[in-house]
């Protein structure tokens, strides 16, 4: 469930908007989205991985948090690496490493090489 949309961090790109299949966001006066329909997320996390500002947190429940929750303290976010976190794990973003290249599995050679393969088993 969206939790935190930080005016600090936020560029106004309106990327959240666009891309949140069901609506949540409608974009504020000041450019900066507004959770207008948060009981309609369902916690997809596309406007989270889709945030090149990492101003989005999208806590891991299908139901808002309490108001006094820390997930909607932007500092206990900032402070523990949460804030934007989902983009950061995908590898999305400049100098991150996408995550299909930290996968692990095994070593291919290049196609038609006859390198290493696995067995095809379905």
């Amino acid at each position: 469930m969206i939790e935190l949309v930080s005016a600090e961090r936020c560029i106004a790109c309106d990327k959240c908007i666009k891309v949140c299949p069901t609506d949540v966001f409608d974009r504020g006066a000041d450019g900066v989205p507004v959770l207008a329909r948060r009981d309609d997320c369902q916690t997809c996390f596309q406007c989270e991985a889709n945030c090149p500002a990492d101003a989005l947190y999208v806590a891991p429940v299908t139901r808002p948090l309490p108001d006094d929750s820390p997930a909607r303290d932007q500092e206990h976010l900032d402070r523990t690496g949460l804030l934007g976190s989902y983009r950061r794990h995908l590898g999305w973003g400049p100098g991150r490493t996408p995550a299909a290249l930290r996968a692990v599995g095994p070593s291919l050679g290049p196609p038609g090489s006859g390198g290493a393969s696995p067995p095809i088993t379905s």
